[in-house]
């Protein structure tokens, strides 16, 4: 019997021959020998899954959806770490934004107060900034030191709000005081006609003690108050004639006297320069002026160094 072989790339078969003896051994081999191979390998099959085969696969599958279900919840608890650190910048931006408007307007305030030029101090815009490009290599913030930035700016805010407050308290401190602080010229025009202290009286012409000073001015013109302050009288005084007397604390109090009339009442509120009586000669008074007082916790002082002359 002859046998060709013939491989798959192009070239010539080979052909071999063999006798019946040969052909028979052949045949016995592939008879005995193929069921053998297949028994083998069905027993080592056999011996690899053994009688738990059907038991190893929902394990393997058991131990997967195990781990699937330790990382969602690894997953879950990181979003939810990421939502808290997400939730905590949130508040800490929106107080350090409240914090900066509170700035601006403490900062339009005091620029006000300061007689600043807004064109200059314009707290609604930026401030200039400026400067060389980054060299090359250098690395972006991360987020430990961001936050680190961020705790670092918020104090600052913080620390320069309180003293924002307080150089906006001591400003308004002092306004306060030259509001109330007796100082000016209480009439429209005139002139000093009589001095404090001693001088002779004009009816009597005995030498007494005059506690104010004479300023000579136009019948029925304007007084005004020389500080803000509380009405604390309004009315007719003895030798005084009609008199308005202001209370401007901190133990200041002013007095214009023999007055045509008064314009205020007691218990008004009034500011520096406003009209308060009306130039009059009531009283013991010889012609039109204003007799004005300066008391300091209750006692007249010399109210020379409260005028500045309106000239």
């Amino acid at each position: 019997m002859n046998i060709i072989l013939v491989p798959h790339s192009a070239g010539r078969g080979r052909n071999i021959s063999l006798s019946p003896a040969q052909l028979l051994v052949l045949a016995l081999v592939v008879l005995v020998g193929l069921p053998l191979l297949i028994g083998a390998v069905s027993f080592k099959v056999s011996a690899y899954l053994g009688p738990t085969a059907g038991t190893r696969e929902p394990e393997y599958v058991q131990r997967q959806a195990a781990l699937l279900i330790n990382e969602r919840q690894v997953i879950e608890q990181t979003r939810r770490d990421a939502e808290l650190h997400l939730n905590a910048l949130a508040q800490r931006l929106g107080h350090m934004q409240a914090e900066l408007l509170r700035l601006n307007a403490l900062g339009q305030r005091l620029a006000r107060m300061g007689g600043l030029d807004k064109r200059e101090f314009d707290f609604s815009e930026g401030p200039a900034l400026g400067g060389p490009e980054p060299a090359r290599g250098s690395s972006s913030m991360s987020v430990p030191d961001f936050l680190k930035t961020l705790e670092r700016v918020s104090g600052q805010i913080e620390r320069k709000s309180e003293r924002l407050a307080a150089l906006e308290s001591s400003l308004l401190d002092k306004q306060l005081k030259a509001a109330v602080h007796p100082t000016g010229w209480p009439t429209e025009g005139g002139w000093v006609s009589s001095g404090f202290g001693h001088r002779s009286d004009p009816f009597t012409g005995r030498t007494a003690i005059h506690e104010g000073v004479d300023i000579a001015s136009r019948f029925g013109s304007t007084i005004k108050a020389m500080g803000g302050g509380v009405v604390s009288y309004a009315g007719d005084k003895e030798g005084y004639g009609c008199t308005v007397e202001i209370n401007h604390g901190n133990g200041y109090a002013t007095r214009y006297a023999h007055c045509k009339s008064a314009l205020v009442r007691v218990g008004d509120r009034v500011t520096k320069g406003q009209g308060v009586a009306l130039v009059g000669t009531t009283g013991r008074s010889t012609g039109p002026h204003l007799h004005f007082e300066v008391l300091r916790d209750g006692k007249a002082v010399n109210p020379s160094s409260y005028l500045k002359s309106s000239s």
